[in-house]
């Protein structure tokens, strides 16, 4: 494999008239490596944020071995890569054929659920296939449904029970496993991390009321990346609010808490680099876009950081918008992206932190959507883990102790 020390690099060796990705293994690493030795308890993957192969192996490299993967594709892609990774499915909405083949071919125990449909379903498709005899060895997780009011992108419509029914659900739930676990997700990019308070204090009144033993609780994904304009606390805040908070829960006392970070592992790992294919005012036509690793930068007005590749470029930065490739008049990023006044059609951009839901989005719309992907040396655009950040003001941990 070989390793360029920059875009710049790439650029001069290649000239790529297509969108391309550089892949920067050390971030990942870093970044697993950093949860791994802080958040006090086990950290998941959510192989979702960005199923790559060489993600997946470096951030098992980096220590991770536990993998949440939302459907019988990832389970399939995950165990081919990592045979000895412990697959986790936390899709509380699952096919009967899809659990079956991750139970029985996969070795997968772990499963959540949001209803008691998907528990009987859960229940059946693991029975013994010679005996017909329930599963003595399955591993459940109940999704709460909680609040994403301090997070950027909701995910609280979708999946959870409601807590009025999640004690009845964690009864039931619990006759039927070795091992039973409450789960949530307080959205994607939380910037604070009182989100977790809360969804912590939910559980702990669900807990009490069903009067069962809960042998684990997974916060879910939630941590946040650093972007132009979010530049949230220390990862540290989030993990010692979470710690102190679970100690206070009516669990097992030897009951094992769980996370499942996405973006945080994945975000630094990639950036796109584009090229300038049109100008026309303050509006750059560049070769990806809505449907490629900028539908975020589209759909839901992500801001990611920028920067011009050429060395030529004097100009005072200028506000642009994006328009990508395609015939499609939504393919659209409005940013504003600052780059060189003076920018042209011809010169290269690099556009970073699109490690996370942003390679792993691309499509082939319109007949584009390759990228060739290439691992560069050098640091990425901006980072939560070097260590070198002016943190914002966050709130005193200590004082709530």
């Amino acid at each position: 494999m070989h390793i360029y020390p920059d875009a710049k690099a790439v650029i001069a060796a290649h000239a790529p008239d297509e969108a391309i990705i550089l892949n920067r293994p050390h971030a990942a690493m870093r970044a697993a490596r950093f949860f791994n030795a802080k958040f006090p308890g086990k950290v998941l993957y959510a192989v979702k944020a960005n199923p790559a192969p060489s993600l997946l192996r470096v951030l098992w490299e980096a220590g991770l071995t536990h993998f949440d993967v939302a459907s019988i594709a990832e389970v399939r892609l995950a165990r081919a890569e990592l045979p000895e990774a412990e697959l986790c499915f936390m899709h509380p909405i699952k096919t009967r054929r899809a659990i079956a083949e991750a139970y029985h071919q996969h070795g997968v125990r772990t499963f959540s659920l949001d209803s008691a449909e998907e528990l009987e379903k859960i229940v059946e498709a693991c029975r013994d296939l010679k005996t017909g005899e329930p599963a003595q060895d399955l591993r459940l997780c109940v999704r709460l449904r909680v609040s994403s009011e301090h997070a950027q992108l909701s995910l609280a419509s979708k999946f959870g029970c409601d807590q009025t029914e999640m004690p009845e659900l964690l009864q039931q739930a619990r006759q039927h496993c070795d091992w039973l676990g409450v789960c949530f997700h307080v959205g994607s990019q939380a910037m604070t991390p009182f989100a977790f308070v809360q969804a912590l204090d939910r559980t702990r009144a669900a807990i009490a009321e069903a009067s069962v033993v809960i042998d684990m609780i997974d916060v879910g994904g939630g941590f946040p990346s650093i972007y132009p304009g979010m530049e949230p606390p220390p990862l540290e805040d989030y993990f010692a609010l979470i710690a102190k908070h679970f100690e206070d829960l009516p669990i097992a006392y030897n009951a094992e808490l769980w996370c499942e970070p996405g973006r945080a592992l994945a975000a630094e790992y990639s950036s796109l680099v584009v090229q300038v294919d049109k100008r026309r005012g303050d509006e750059l036509f560049i070769n990806d876009g809505a449907y490629g690793a900028l539908y975020d930068a589209a759909h839901v007005d992500w801001r990611f950081p920028v920067q011009a590749l050429a060395e030529n470029l004097r100009d005072p930065m200028v506000d642009f918008s994006f328009y990508g490739p395609t015939c499609d008049d939504a393919d659209y990023m409005a940013g504003p992206f600052s780059l060189p006044g003076d920018i042209q059609a011809g010169d290269y951009i690099e556009i970073g932190m699109i490690g996370a839901y942003g390679a792993a989005m691309k499509t082939g719309f319109n007949g584009f959507g390759n990228a060739e992907e290439f691992t560069v040396a050098d640091e990425p655009m901006m980072s939560l883990f070097r260590g070198d950040r002016k943190l914002p003001q966050s709130d005193n941990v200590v004082s709530l102790r």
